[in-house]
């Protein structure tokens, strides 16, 4: 009840819940981390599971946001079903790549914060003050990072006031960039921006972004060993979700098996 009698409360429910029940928030800030020097060896975030490969790219009716499936740690395989895209409200979703655990809770903070918002002002918040709130909690997390525990995220949101989907990338600082067509990121993320530098159009259809996006995560798997291809023995396949106007879908195992599939056909055609 502590929560509700409190005077002053802002929108932010990280703000809420630092000046009610600290104990309650993610701590993505490691022990010591502040001003305190690296010991030998290793930083703490070493070996730490890792995500890699997330992507987005614009198509006629919004965006697609895409990742694969793998978490490594070390030169082992981690998890092989880990999940890198959440939806972040109706109109928004989030990519995350980098160490797991703060990943994952940060995309979970994150939903509470757009939902807590709405709730309180009775008002979505705009697209460019969601974008703004991930950037201020990426700088929350910046002395974990400076031990090894990165979270970069890619945003992508349906404008409603303006009209059209847009995709947001962030450095370690939160520092937050709006591109224009397409973003990847992860360690294989060089690899997926080259194929979608070199197949990307303006205007593609559903079918077409679905594609690319699958084209640019099989890429990225074949040159980064932190990044999984196609699984069709266990049945793992990337997560796939498409940001429109009407809201956010997601795109079935069973589709993006079969667009994985022709991209395979399609290369061994071609070999």
């Amino acid at each position: 009840m502590r929560l509700f009698l409190e005077p002053g409360l802002g929108s932010s429910f990280s703000e809420l819940l630092g000046r009610c029940e600290p104990g309650l928030l993610p701590r993505f800030a490691v022990e010591g981390a502040e001003g305190a020097a690296h010991p030998a060896g290793p930083p703490p975030g070493a070996d730490a599971p890792h995500g890699t490969t997330i992507l987005a790219l614009q198509y006629r009716d919004g965006v697609v946001i895409a990742g694969d499936r793998q978490a490594t740690e070390g030169y082992q395989v981690a998890h092989r079903r880990i999940e890198k895209v959440y939806k972040a409200d109706d109109h928004s979703a989030i990519a995350i790549a980098g160490a797991a655990g703060p990943c994952l809770e940060m995309a979970k903070l994150y939903q509470t914060e757009l939902a807590h918002y709405e709730k309180l002002e009775g008002v979505v918040l705009s697209l460019e003050g969601k974008a703004n709130k991930l950037a201020q909690m990426i700088r929350m997390n910046l002395p974990a990072a400076l031990q090894g525990l990165v979270v970069i995220p890619i945003f992508v949101g349906y404008d409603l006031r303006g009209d059209g989907g847009k995709i947001f990338k962030y450095d370690v600082t939160g520092g937050r960039y709006e591109e224009i067509d397409f973003y990847a990121t992860g360690s294989g993320g060089k690899d997926a921006r080259a194929t979608l530098k070199r197949i990307f159009r303006p205007g593609f259809d559903e079918a077409e972004a679905l594609r690319a996006a699958a084209e640019a995560l099989v890429d990225a798997a074949e040159e980064d060993v932190g990044t999984a291809g196609p699984d069709f023995v266990r049945g793992i396949f990337p997560t796939v979700k498409l940001v429109r106007r009407d809201g956010i879908a997601d795109v079935p195992d069973a589709r993006v098996r079969e667009v994985c599939q022709q991209v395979v056909e399609a290369r061994r055609r071609a070999a």
